[in-house]
């Protein structure tokens, strides 16, 4: 049955087009529910895994876990997953459950008002163009903003310097002094990557990470496997990665002794990989394993070793037309700079413009870090749905099994408005100001209070991560819970 056909027409404005953005589009169709369009402000589908294209980009969860619950079945061919497998893999979901109607990229939402007189979000495009829909769902993601740090110098640099998220592949490495500015998750994999191919490569860390062996593996393919045995592995190997990221969130949420598990594969790939006391000694973290993004890799310790690598502690204090100069006075010649220094993760919604009841502006309200209830409802904010929002990121496991979780609550408020029954939905502050206490609670007794990161926004607070389980997570969603919501009586609205 149609079920958004038996009530009223609901039409929806999803804005960005990566893994939230398309999972919400793929359970609305499901549900046969078509009055949506999805906006994206770049050509292509695929949000991060469409910008970070730099090389031995990957995913750092098995393939099996990074996926939708619901398919298509992808050949994966490596337990984690290569970018450009899971941008295919994005848009073999978007042909299997015809998106591509529905999708308008290339066209940037710079403002987003709601208009209490006739009850419907007002979306503005950076071409002037005004689009108007009951419900307005920004699926902005946490890692679409790079950040690159303000270095005194840096317009003085006279080579080629660039974000790791903005590649640029026209620029050969080859025969290069390349720097590599930070340590964090796509510097891991980006010097392993290019250490074989540039004359000299300059590693800057600001604080060492901790950094486990990465179990990757080919796997068989689908002409190696019968397609029952291909979906059960699949779903085994699901079941269980889920089981073992599971095991290990209360050592970060609660400090419970399991992040022992996590430090002793982290120490021990520390002593058997590098055998150089100095350098082992500064790669040893001295923050508490957690507080920061761990770090999964096999390579990237055997990397740092190699003659043509160089390994700098020192903090950075300028850049000069061609070198970096760092507090001990030496000067770094490079003539490439490489940024892995990050997203502006706390951002959220970044520079667009969100407006609701008597025009108060998101951004404001959330100067002191972002909060909404259960990371998606905001009061005063009627029908406006966030995805991988405050408190949905998570320290171990797949952002994507949360994300479902929020895409599942979503059809289920955009069904209830169908009904007719209600004329908006929007969260009393109540419900809301208890689930932000709780979070504050939860969170200052974490690891990631421990330590600054991008998990933190400035004020310290800790706006990013959800405090427990995922399955915690999944549970508190898988009803859409109207006692939460104001109430909202039907009424004509105005034309």
């Amino acid at each position: 049955m149609n079920t958004a056909a038996a009530g009223r027409r609901v039409r929806v404005a999803v804005v960005g087009a990566g893994f939230g953005g398309l999972g919400v589009a793929i359970a609305l169709k499901r549900a046969g529910h078509h009055e949506f369009v999805v906006l994206d402000k770049a050509p292509g589908i695929g949000g991060v895994w469409r910008d970070n294209t730099y090389p031995g980009a990957a995913c750092d969860v098995p393939a099996s876990l990074y996926s939708y619950s619901f398919g298509p079945r992808y050949p994966w061919s490596r337990r984690y997953a290569p970018q450009a497998e899971i941008l295919d893999y994005l848009r073999s979901c978007v042909a299997a459950h015809g998106l591509g109607p529905h999708l308008r990229l290339g066209e940037e939402v710079v403002e987003a008002v709601f208009d209490e007189e006739r009850l419907l979000w007002r979306l503005r495009t950076a071409g002037g163009e005004t689009i108007e829909a009951d419900v307005f769902v920004a699926a902005c993601g946490q890692l679409s903003r790079p950040v690159v740090p303000r270095i005194p110098g840096a317009e003085r640099f006279t080579g080629r310097a660039f974000h790791s998220a903005r590649w640029d592949h026209g620029h050969a490495l080859r025969g290069r002094r390349v720097a590599v500015v930070g340590t964090g998750a796509s510097a891991l994999q980006i010097v392993p990557a290019i250490a074989d191919e540039v004359a000299h490569l300059t590693v800057f860390q600001r604080s060492a990470p901790y950094v486990v062996p990465k179990w990757d593996r080919a796997l068989p393919t689908s002409r190696q496997l019968p397609r029952l045995v291909r979906d059960a592995r699949h779903k085994a190997a699901r079941l269980g990665w889920w089981l073992f990221n599971e095991s290990l969130v209360s050592g970060l949420t609660r400090r419970w002794p399991t992040v022992g598990l996590t430090r002793r594969g982290s120490e021990a790939q520390l002593s058997k990989q590098l055998t150089d006391p100095a350098l082992r000694e500064r790669l040893t973290p001295t923050t508490a394993i957690g507080c920061k993004r761990v770090g999964i890799s096999s390579t990237y310790y055997p990397a740092l070793q190699r003659p043509d690598v160089t390994l700098v502690t020192e903090p950075i204090t300028e850049i000069t037309e061609t070198a970096i100069r760092t507090a001990d006075g030496v000067r770094h010649e490079v003539d490439t700079i490489v940024y892995a220094t990050g997203f502006a993760t706390t951002d959220f919604l970044g520079p667009l413009r969100v407006r609701g009841r008597r025009g108060a502006e998101l951004s404001q309200l959330w100067s002191e870090g972002a909060r909404a209830h259960l990371g998606m409802t905001v009061p005063g904010f009627p029908n406006l749905f966030l995805v991988y929002g405050p408190h949905t990121n998570i320290g171990a496991g797949s952002a994507v099994y949360m994300i479902e979780s929020q895409v599942r609550y979503i059809k289920a408020a955009v069904l209830e408005l169908a009904k007719g029954n209600r004329a908006y939905l929007e969260v009393r502050p109540e419900a809301a100001e208890a689930f932000d206490a709780e979070m504050t609670r939860r969170t200052r007794r974490s690891v990631w209070a421990t330590c600054t990161s991008w998990y933190r926004h400035p004020s310290g607070r800790v706006t990013n991560n959800w405090p427990g389980q995922t399955a915690e997570y999944r549970r508190r969603t898988a009803r859409l819970d109207l006692s939460h919501f104001r109430p909202a009586l039907p009424r004509q609205r105005r034309p």
